[in-house]
């Protein structure tokens, strides 16, 4: 998903998959210097209107990811305040040989209808997710599953409607079988698509989409299309993290510059990032209610690969220079106000596995060299591009000086095309109805460099919205899954991002950090390495 701290991992112990990571925070009090806190009490946070309905597998845009991971929860999650694999629905997933893992379940857990959760409430939503004709965005999240290609084919229709390295033993206990060792598969089950869901789901998805019923902190209460989704706490939550509010109530902004005009008024409590127009001030502005904290993130410009126009080896040559013709260095000192690093590679600072530099050159500005690649490569079609974004935002100002910066130093005409809000620009990426470049960001599912690399290029996968697809990238990254170590994996993918510097799908821009606040109404306000607050420790001051 389309939102880091610094973070080292370790595998602890053989059989029991174990992850360990230094902590994370913001740079504030985060408010709890004082108030009382009243548990029955909503807050609100500014957010997106949902690119599709709010299904566990179909969401991987933040507008409808952090509402689902909020009605939801899996496996297992990430803990906000250190960045360690926590178990939440398992009681822990035990393997031998990084090929089969053994699912032990916690027994009490209840879906918001009261129904239990069990072991066949993962496997059967698993199946049904994986299924081609489901189509959900994040089917291929269960690629590694043994059976995933008899029930997701490449074309045709399934075979099946299981995959067979599913094998349910009883309520609370099931396996999982992969094609092949992957030695990170526990980190892939935090993600919100991992989620279990209820048999009433079955009979009615398009209604449950609309009115989604999960297993998580909070329940649903209501959707009132771009406008806000409504959500309470659940009564009878099993999980950990336990809420110390009443709710959450996501509130859709057409502006980052409306949502913080609200927060300044106490008209909306959390925020998901200042516009840059606030980057200034911001911490003047809210004093110790600001937060500046790291974010395992990275923004991109990506290229529509599949057209004509932009096909074929020597255009890789003209993306390398149109990457060079942007001055990172100043853009992030003066339009980001120094609240964004310039990118030396595809994956997010902190992140294990991040190497620095795999960009080489091309991410290094140099007009000349620039314009030279350019012209090898056969010119820009047009000698015109447009780069698309969300205009809600905060992108306007950045995106106008890149372009600015690629105009002065090569000659192409480059201009921003700006879309209404998130799910207006995310539904044409997806659809493939960009014409030449658009804006793409990445926040960590799981901090790991296999996230920012198989999950984004490989090809076929859930988020490849260029339409990239390199054999030798390909190759690479399953030689780095099948290690057989997490170091291993985060080693051989460092090998598969030295490809993306040949053929260049997309630019690394810059490495984002939270730059958020909150208002007067709440405290104890945190964020983690995925760019969320701790949703359920924010208290909502009496």
């Amino acid at each position: 998903m389309p939102a880091g701290t610094r973070v080292r991992w370790a595998v602890v112990s053989a059989t029991s998959v174990a992850l360990v990571a230094t902590g994370c925070g913001s740079s504030g009090d985060s408010g709890s210097g004082g108030g009382s806190s009243d548990t029955s009490k909503t807050f609100t946070y500014q957010s997106s209107e949902p690119q599709n309905p709010l299904q566990p597998a179909n969401a991987n845009e933040v507008g409808g990811g952090r509402i689902v991971q909020n009605l939801f929860k899996g496996l297992a999650d990430y803990d906000p305040s250190n960045g360690k694999l926590r178990m939440q629905v398992a009681d822990s997933i035990d393997t031998s040989d990084a090929q089969t893992y053994t699912v032990t379940l916690k027994s009490g857990w209840t879906f918001h209808d009261g129904t239990p959760v069990t072991a066949q409430s993962f496997v059967d939503a698993w199946n049904w997710a994986a299924n081609v004709n489901n189509n959900q965005i994040n089917s291929s999240w269960f690629g590694d599953i043994e059976g995933y290609k008899d029930i997701h084919p490449e074309s045709g229709s399934p075979t099946t409607d299981k995959m067979s390295g599913l094998t349910v033993q009883d309520d609370t206990h099931f396996t999982i079988k992969l094609y092949n060792k992957v030695s990170y598969f526990p980190y892939k089950l935090g993600y919100v698509a991992f989620s279990p869901l209820p048999e009433g789901f079955y009979k009615d998805p398009a209604g449950y989409g609309q009115k989604p019923v999960g297993n998580g902190p909070y329940e649903f209460v209501s959707w009132d299309h771009n406008s806000q989704v409504v959500t309470k706490t659940f009564a009878n939550y099993q999980g950990v993290d336990k809420p110390k509010n009443g709710g959450v109530i996501f509130k859709m902004y057409t502006t980052a510059e409306a949502a913080y005009a609200d927060l300044q008024s106490n008209n909306l409590d959390v925020m998901d990032q200042v516009p840059p127009s606030a980057l200034a001030n911001y911490k003047n502005d809210l004093g110790d209610r600001a937060i500046d904290a790291p974010q395992g993130a990275i923004q991109n410009i990506g290229f529509t690969l599949y057209q004509a126009d932009w096909q074929g080896q020597d255009k890789a040559k003209v993306r390398q220079g149109l990457s060079m013709a942007i001055d990172r260095d100043t853009i992030t000192k003066t339009v980001l106000q120094n609240s964004r690093k310039p990118a030396t590679a595809w994956v997010a600072e902190g992140v294990e596995g991040y190497k620095s530099g795999t960009c080489g050159d091309y991410c290094t500005y140099d007009a000349d060299k620039a314009k030279q690649l350019i012209q090898e490569g056969g010119g820009v079609p047009g000698n015109a591009i447009k780069i698309t974004y969300n205009a809600d935002g905060g992108h306007k100002e950045w995106v106008d000086a890149v372009c600015n910066s690629i105009r002065q130093a090569t000659g192409v005409n480059c201009t921003g095309d700006p879309k209404t809000d998130f799910k207006t620009a995310r539904a044409a990426i997806t659809g493939h109805q960009i014409n030449g470049l658009f804006r793409t960001g990445w926040v960590q599912d799981y901090p790991l460099n296999a996230n920012f690399l198989a999950d984004v290029y490989r090809t076929g996968a859930a988020s490849n919205d260029t339409g990239y697809s390199s054999a030798e990238f390909d190759k690479l990254a399953n030689e780095a899954d099948q290690a057989d170590s997490i170091q291993d994996t985060a080693t051989g993918y460092q090998k598969a991002e030295e490809q993306l510097a040949i053929d260049m799908p997309a630019i690394p821009l810059w490495y984002y950090r939270t730059n958020s606040g909150f208002s007067t109404n709440v405290q104890n306000v945190e964020f983690d390495s995925f760019g969320n607050p701790a949703w359920t420790q924010v208290e909502v001051k009496g």
